[in-house]
């Protein structure tokens, strides 16, 4: 691997789920020890990998998918928590903090409130204050990496992180910009360099390519251009999830049911009532109220383990969290909700085991298929297949998936899709959540609109279409043109 970065450009790094974008990353960190011969270089300043400092400056500064904030603290104390405190007296000095926070945050454009806990400030102002945190201290000539920067970030608030990022090249950094999703790539790069299978493919300016020509890069061909019909419901489908007058947190009233085979969609803007819902579907949300019925019967307790065994399950968006032990390998994730299957004389059989997840594996196309690889050191979309074999392995009668492909690239979120509408076909009723708004007209039967905590609209057939969702999710809804 060879890379070279410019004074004030955005430099794209992309490639399919496995590529090597992370372990590059996380070798110019320190976090990995490469093969001997590699080396570092800022103009002069020559250094071996591991660490942030070249040639005794701090020169390389890093913002990784999960932040690393902490979400009880304000703005000032996350800033100063990597460098250290100023003090005088023996006191930490506020106010000289505030100034440097409020100083180091306008040059990105950011106005944030300073004294606000970040777990109550939106997505792109945290991703805004671990950008301003990796820049304190830089050098101007730096580099600053961001790992899917925009991962947990909804559409409109893209455009304020890209002003951002300007900013930091118009000062005379460069940006390093790790991204699966090719379509901010044009938008923000300069140059894109292209990984394949660990291996350099191409350096070449962003200006010179069009989509088919990045994606025939990454993957060695380009993608089939199948138009895949959603399945059309038999009339006499059941009921198998049912929810009423569902309120709670950002929900002020949803209703909806799904029937065997068909996929419901949900989509609407940050603060729609989008982001809680799923979880609230399967009680994982405190003070959520409605009824929540399972093939005509109703849900009597409201927790996620009462869901599970009536047969609803749930596959979060918050992967690191909430949907993967990251320190166990791939077949500990994958069938941990249903042990007694692979059970002999009390002892899991474990080549039972590893053979049923190899299976499941193989059929998501889960890359390596190696059912005793750790899943933490997974690329975050082989991450999100493995969340989602552990739940299709249960065989649930309805499945909530939040954010099926965050993390996921072009490849494969088109096998994801592929998985989902083989288990609607074979009778899964399913619910997504998702603020990948493109993704739901070629996916679903129907869509359902949020906006101020209610279902806003219901689109399906020809009004299913990526232009009118949008329309719908704005407040008030927009026009289109040829409405």
């Amino acid at each position: 691997m060879d890379l070279d970065i410019r004074p004030g450009e955005v430099h794209a790094l992309v490639g399919q789920n496995g590529s090597g974008k992370s372990p590059l990353t996380k070798i110019l960190a320190g976090f990995h020890e490469p093969d001997p011969g590699g080396s570092v270089e800022f103009g002069s300043d020559q250094d071996s990998f591991g660490g942030d400092e070249v040639g005794g400056v701090r020169r390389i500064a890093f913002v990784h998918q999960d932040l690393a904030l902490v979400g009880a603290l304000d703005a000032i104390d996350n800033l100063a928590l990597g460098r250290g405190f100023q003090m005088s007296g023996g006191r930490i000095d506020r106010r000289a903090e505030r100034e440097r926070a409020a100083g180091v945050l306008s040059q990105l454009g950011a106005d944030i409130p300073l004294d606000r806990p970040l777990e109550q400030l939106r997505p792109v102002e945290r991703s805004l204050i671990a950008i301003a945190r990796a820049l304190d201290g830089l050098t101007v000539s730096s580099v600053l990496v961001l790992d899917e920067p925009t991962a947990a970030l909804p559409a409109p608030e893209v455009d304020r992180l890209f002003d951002a990022i300007r900013r930091v090249t118009l000062r005379g950094g460069a940006v390093l910009y790790v991204s699966h999703r090719l379509d901010e790539v044009f938008s923000v790069a300069d140059r894109v360099t292209v990984l394949r299978d660990g291996r350099l493919v191409a350096t070449t300016e962003v200006a010179e390519l069009d989509h088919d020509g990045l994606i025939e890069l990454m993957f060695g061909h380009g993608l089939s251009r199948e138009t895949r019909q959603v399945q059309s419901l038999s009339p006499d489908a059941r009921t198998v999830l049912e929810i009423r007058s569902m309120r709670g947190r950002t929900i002020e009233d949803f209703s909806v049911r799904l029937r065997a085979g068909e996929i419901v969609g949900v989509a609407g803007l940050a603060g729609s009532g989008r982001e809680d819902l799923a979880a609230s579907i399967v009680g994982a949300v405190p003070g959520t109220h409605g009824e929540v019925i399972v093939d005509g019967e109703p849900l009597r307790r409201r927790t996620p383990r009462s869901a599970i065994d009536a047969g609803v399950a749930l596959v979060p968006a918050d992967r690191p969290r909430l949907g993967a032990i990251l320190e166990h390998t791939v077949a500990e994730n994958v069938t941990l909700p249903r042990l007694r299957p692979l059970m002999a004389r009390l002892r899991i059989q474990r080549r039972r085991e590893h053979d049923e997840v190899l299976a499941l594996s193989e059929r998501l196309e889960l890359r390596p298929a190696d059912p005793q690889r750790r899943i933490g050191t997974l690329s975050g979309g082989n991450q999100q297949k493995a969340v989602l074999a552990r739940w299709l392995r249960v065989r649930p009668r309805a499945l909530i998936v939040d954010e099926p492909t965050q993390g996921a690239d072009v490849g494969a979120k088109e096998r994801i899709h592929d998985v989902l509408r083989s288990a609607a076909a074979q009778g899964l009723a399913l619910l997504v959540c998702t603020a990948e708004t493109e993704d739901l007209p070629g996916l679903c039967n129907r869509v359902l609109v949020l906006r101020g905590g209610r279902v806003v609209a219901e689109l399906s057939g020809r009004d299913l279409t990526t232009e009118r969702i949008l329309a719908e999710t704005l407040d008030p809804p927009r026009k289109l043109e040829n409405a």
